[in-house]
């Protein structure tokens, strides 16, 4: 099962993780507020499923809402998810295989919009 996680981060602030059952597909930088972590998690379930998508490795270039293909020194390949602005939202592990990357993309992609989203962050 595919959802989105708001947990706490260092400093009172917030992240966001896309899981796939236990496994973080991708995660985000931290926000100062849940409503910056809340809007992440609607502008990917909004915006990633038309978004293109750019090899880096291959010298593609885009503009507003895209995934990126980029290579590590040791050709591993992981995924950031821009935002129009160019500002990046997501990324990815490292993965041995562009195949690998290219996957993460796409269950993104197909299972993010309708992901349900988990507030660790609320007390009971």
């Amino acid at each position: 099962m595919h959802k989105f996680k708001i947990l706490k981060a260092a400093g009172g602030q917030f992240r966001v993780q896309f899981l796939y059952n236990a496994e973080v597909m991708v995660w985000s930088e931290n926000y100062a507020s849940k409503a910056s972590a809340k809007n992440c998690i609607d502008s990917i379930k909004k915006n990633a499923p038309g978004a293109s998508t750019v090899d880096l490795t291959k010298d593609e270039t885009g503009s507003g809402y895209r995934f990126e293909i980029v290579e590590t020194k040791s050709c591993e390949h992981f995924v950031r998810f821009k935002a129009a602005n160019g500002e990046p939202m997501v990324q990815s592990e490292a993965y041995a295989s562009k195949a690998s990357a290219k996957n993460c993309i796409e269950s993104v992609k197909k299972n993010a919009p309708a992901a349900p989203v988990e507030d660790e962050t609320v007390t009971v």
